[in-house]
């Protein structure tokens, strides 16, 4: 379903995939060119002194553009999260050691960056020229123009732009079968004998892959296509390997993943493969069709494929923290998908009631979840799920580093929340209450570069107040209390109230207060 109205600003409304943009003297495209001149940068020298002063007695500084802004801001603030493209330093060696410019791709990088930046029209324009150049007759169908697809994708659709999102990722997973980068050799012809753009390609495959789960997965629309897929690329290597490109070890496949158990090697994988084993797991589940009783064989079978991910995860897999202590993007998405994929899988069956929720479709459409009579080992599940989630909001990275896509496990998170508390009586009511408070603020926080996320925290908020109001409504029917002591009325009561003042109260704040992006220059700022 789609989360919200195309920005204004942009002018790609007319976008159609499936046609070459460039063959349409008329279309929108051809107009959006990147003029830079009415955003001039200026400078001064820290002691007010006219800069034309100082260049008599100094070297010329290049001035720094907007473009080479939003490109840094990519690598500063995105890469990490999908870290498919070569390494910075490499990306800008390829380009002058070829002489390829790969304008459609450096346009699609700027966009992104563009997005944690107060960049004005520019960033309307960068996404045209992705778009145009992208699908221009003369743009070759390669592993660069994939790249250049997955990123509009992975945008786009947390812009609030998903159906456009959804057209793009079937058109690039059409290119990337055509171009056979689902199989072995491509890495090895395509690579130049450089063992990093190998590796690149390697992880463009395979993070395909992970973008064709996760869409499926938070917006249940599309179905994983690339699950059926017959795939033997080489797993990717660790994060620091890739950077450093000197250490590429010789790669393993994702049999050897499989059959690590039974070989008797002990042989270690990286983050990377442990998240694309975690999105399997998804498209397992996708692939079981609905489990209707919970003594269906199929809820056992991929609870017991969740539980050996988390099982059988090395010691230093198990938290997202790399060996030097610095958070390792990969596996924080591994446990989020796996996380997710159990409360997809035991919420149907336990007590909770996500009736309350169904407001909150922001990421998917709302599905009715008949809650059960008891206390189930299900409803533990899906609880102790989401709390996991909202551990994982505490970790110690800015928010707006990873992925768009953990605005929605952000989202299912507070459906099951929602639903707790709408039960009348609360045993763990600060617990709850903390975790409310996680959920709305993670999404208020995305939601400055994220446009998906501000409509997840406003629907969230909306379902707390109708919740409130239903919950009050209640109590004034003297009935209603006849099973509580005084005690728990006052505290029920208490309860209540603490949660909705600061849900209030956080969303006042944030709609008061100027939002940023901190940790890198050229972010927004206050």
């Amino acid at each position: 379903m789609l989360l919200g109205a195309t920005a204004p600003a942009m002018t790609s409304a007319a976008f159609t995939p499936s046609v070459g943009l460039g063959s349409d003297p008329n279309s929108p495209f051809l107009s959006a060119a990147a003029s830079m001149n009415h955003l001039q940068l200026y400078r001064t020298t820290p002691f007010g002194t006219p800069i034309s002063a100082v260049q008599q007695h100094a070297p010329i500084v290049p001035v720094t553009t907007i473009a080479d802004k939003c490109f840094d801001s990519f690598y500063y603030h995105y890469y990490a999260s999908h870290p498919f493209l070569l390494p910075r330093e490499y990306f800008l060696r390829h380009i002058r050691e070829t002489g390829h410019k790969l304008q459609h791709l450096q346009a699609a990088m700027r966009y992104v960056g563009s997005l944690f930046m107060d960049v004005g029209p520019a960033r309307a324009s960068y996404l045209d020229e992705a778009l145009r150049l992208s699908y221009s007759p003369s743009t070759p169908k390669d592993g660069f123009l994939v790249q250049a697809l997955l990123l509009l994708i992975v945008s786009l659709d947390g812009s609030c732009q998903q159906d456009k999102a959804r057209d793009l990722l079937s058109d690039c997973e059409r290119i990337a079968i055509e171009i056979g980068m689902n199989t072995r050799q491509f890495a090895t012809i395509h690579g130049r004998g450089n063992p990093v753009l190998e590796e690149s390609w390697r992880r463009t495959w395979w993070d395909l892959y992970v973008i064709d789960g996760m869409v499926a997965g938070v917006h249940r629309i599309t179905n994983f296509l690339l699950f059926d897929l017959a795939a033997d690329v080489a797993l990717p290597c660790e994060e620091s390997e890739f950077l450093l490109g000197q250490t590429i070890p010789q790669p393993m496949y994702m049999e050897d993943f499989d059959d690590q158990l039974f070989s008797g090697e002990d042989r270690p994988f990286s983050s990377f493969a442990y998240r694309i084993a975690a999105i399997r797991n998804l498209g397992r589940f996708m692939r079981c069709g609905p489990i209707m009783f919970p003594e269906d064989e199929n809820l056992a079978k991929m609870e017991a494929h969740l539980t050996n991910w988390r099982l059988h995860l090395p010691p230093g897999k198990r938290d997202p923290v790399d060996k030097n202590c610095l958070h390792d993007e990969m596996m924080f998405q591994g446990h989020f998908i796996t996380t997710a994929c159990t409360i997809m899988l035991h919420q149907p069956h336990s007590q909770l009631d996500s009736s309350p929720a169904r407001s909150v479709n922001s990421c998917a459409p709302y599905r009715a979840v008949p809650s059960g009579e008891s206390y189930n080992i299900h409803t533990r599940h899906t609880v102790t799920a989401a709390a996991d989630i909202s551990k994982m909001i505490t970790a110690p990275v800015g928010l707006t580093s990873h992925t768009h896509f953990f605005t929605c496990v952000i989202t299912m998170s507070a459906i099951v929340q929602l639903s707790k508390w709408a039960l009348y009586f609360l045993q763990d009511e600060d617990d709850l209450r903390q975790q409310i408070r996680l959920s709305i603020g993670a999404l208020s926080k995305l939601s400055v570069v994220w446009k998906a996320a501000d409509t997840a925290a406003g629907q969230v908020r909306g379902v707390a107040r109708e919740i409130y109001r239903a919950k009050k409504a209640q109590q004034i029917n003297p009935a209603f209390w006849v099973a509580f002591t005084q005690e728990e009325m006052i505290q029920s009561l208490n309860a209540d109230e603490a949660i909705i003042s600061d849900i209030d109260s956080m969303f006042s704040q944030v709609s008061s207060a100027p939002v940023s992006v901190a940790g890198a220059p050229g972010a927004l700022e206050h």
